[in-house]
């Protein structure tokens, strides 16, 4: 399995992963894209990593599609930076596995790898954070090196406050 940037090879994969979704809350945000037109998805994907034309409140980011030979088994999405907005209750990271994927520790992978990206980039401390109730993905933190920093409520949940940081 490898981490990469999003491509046109991956069309058909990321068709079946979005059907697989079907209607459950998508993670990353990308995965909320209109993709109708894939080269103009693609697109879009690469206007956000350079930081162009980017909606209020967003930051420049790069999504990373793990892959299995041809199949889109995970996306991860990693923010260059935080606004005050995304410190609070967001994070530097967000990803999801798909459906028929999950539960064989490809989330610990995913994360892992986006991690490395994150310091490759200077990120550091990297913030990660989920919401209370899921238990997997605060597992998932604490598995790649996450100390619970702290707890909020944000739109009526509870947001745990994760940091990753590389050894001194």
């Amino acid at each position: 399995m490898q981490l990469v940037l999003p491509h046109a090879k991956y069309e058909q994969s990321y068709r079946d992963y979005i059907a697989e979704l079907g209607d459950e809350e998508r993670y990353p945000f990308p995965l909320d894209f209109e993709h109708s037109n894939f080269d103009e998805l693609l697109a879009k994907i690469e206007r956000f990593r350079n930081g162009i034309d980017l909606p209020d409140g967003f930051v420049a980011s790069t999504t990373y599609w793990l892959v299995d030979g041809d199949e889109i088994v995970g996306v991860a999405n990693l923010r260059h930076y935080l606004n005050d907005r995304i410190r609070h209750a967001g994070g530097h990271i967000g990803l999801g596995v798909r459906p028929a994927r999950r539960g064989h520790g490809l989330g610990i992978l995913l994360l892992k790898l986006t991690l490395e990206k994150a310091f490759e980039r200077g990120i550091n401390p990297v913030h990660i954070h989920c919401h209370k109730h899921n238990e997997a993905s605060a597992k998932m933190i604490v598995a790649n090196g996450g100390v619970l920093e702290s707890e909020l409520t944000d739109d009526g949940e509870v947001v745990q406050r994760y940091l990753v940081a590389t050894a001194p």
